[in-house]
């Protein structure tokens, strides 16, 4: 005879828990149902976005300048320093050679000193250091022994600086790796958020923007400003005969630039060296704090951190090479946060 059981009540507590997580689900329906939707961001938020990862790329952007101009300066150290080892080493075997045909002479005629002998079988360093043997050189191999020591102790400190700046080299290159990595994060964010605007929103900003560069063939009323002086004029002219080149970060010219490779290209072609990045292009010469004290070819240091530099172009106006995505171009030098102008 089969058992009839009762099914079993569920506990107090089982009905508690479910009955407080419907609530909950149902609560959180109803807010989901009335929450508003989440809002695109305008253009205009996005353009200001832009500008800001724009301009810490431009900021990366000098930082990677510096350590690319220390990893060329240190390649150049280094390749000095080998040079100079592999010449030292040729000169002390020249001079090992010399003493090792003195003592094959000597053994020739069965006449070979112990001091010659102790040379060519064990470290010359503590040659000369044995006063027992010195007096059985003649003065002619004393003064070969004291050369080759003198080389050995020049070639141990070369190798020893060519290794430290290995090291550094090495440092160097990680660094330059991680500033470009940066950069192009950087400017891969900024284009991502581009890509959030619509077809008409794009346009408007990229016409916006060809307004604001002006190709070769247009000309802005540049004042009666005189040059800073001959080299400085000749420096404007090769930038103004840029104008319209594209911005590429760590350009260096002659068809692409960043700020402060136009800055640096442009004086190279006036016969004036000044330095690769702008925050040293800041220490090149007198600053000047009064906008109105400038004058055409000056350079103008723009924010905080001097990661901007351009040309002073008169009637308030500079020529420089602005950021990613844009040209070289005149523009209004209230624009940015300027610091002070620099005479080259």
């Amino acid at each position: 005879m089969a058992s009839h059981r009762r099914p079993k009540q569920p506990s107090r507590t089982r009905v508690t828990v479910l009955t407080t997580a419907a609530a909950a689900a149902v609560a959180l329906s109803s807010q989901a149902a009335n929450a508003a939707p989440s809002e695109k961001p305008s253009k205009d938020e996005v353009k200001s976005k832009v500008d800001k990862l724009y301009e810490e790329a431009e900021q990366a952007t000098e930082k990677f300048n510096g350590a690319k101009e220390k990893q060329e300066k240190l390649q150049k150290e280094v390749s000095t320093i080998q040079d100079n080892v592999a010449r030292g080493q040729d000169e002390l075997n020249e001079l090992r050679d010399s003493i090792g045909l003195a003592a094959a002479a000597q053994y020739r005629t069965g006449s070979i000193d112990s001091s010659l002998q102790l040379f060519l079988s064990s470290n010359p360093d503590d040659y000369l250091d044995k006063a027992s043997t010195a007096d059985q050189l003649s003065a002619q191999q004393v003064e070969s022994l004291k050369k080759i020591q003198e080389k050995q102790r020049e070639l141990a400190q070369d190798r020893a600086e060519a290794s430290g700046k290995l090291k550094d080299l090495a440092s160097t290159r990680t660094e330059l790796g991680n500033k470009k990595k940066e950069v192009q994060a950087k400017l891969a964010e900024a284009q991502k958020l581009l890509n959030t605007l619509t077809a008409k929103e794009k346009a408007d900003l990229a016409a916006a923007d060809a307004r604001a560069s002006r190709d070769a063939g247009d000309r802005v009323d540049l004042g009666n400003t005189g040059p800073a002086s001959g080299r400085a004029m000749a420096a404007f002219q090769a930038a103004q005969s840029k104008i319209g080149s594209p911005y590429v970060y760590g350009a260096t010219g002659p068809s692409s630039f960043d700020c402060s490779g136009l800055t640096s290209w442009a004086f190279a072609q006036a016969g004036v060296g000044i330095p690769r990045i702008s925050q040293d292009q800041a220490n090149a010469g007198t600053r000047i704090y009064s906008q109105s004290d400038l004058k055409v070819g000056d350079l103008v240091i723009f924010y905080g951190d001097l990661h901007h530099v351009a040309f002073y172009a008169g009637n308030g106006q500079v020529l420089h090479a602005p950021r990613s995505g844009t040209v070289v171009r005149y523009e209004s030098i209230n624009n940015m946060p300027f610091q002070f102008g620099v005479r080259i």
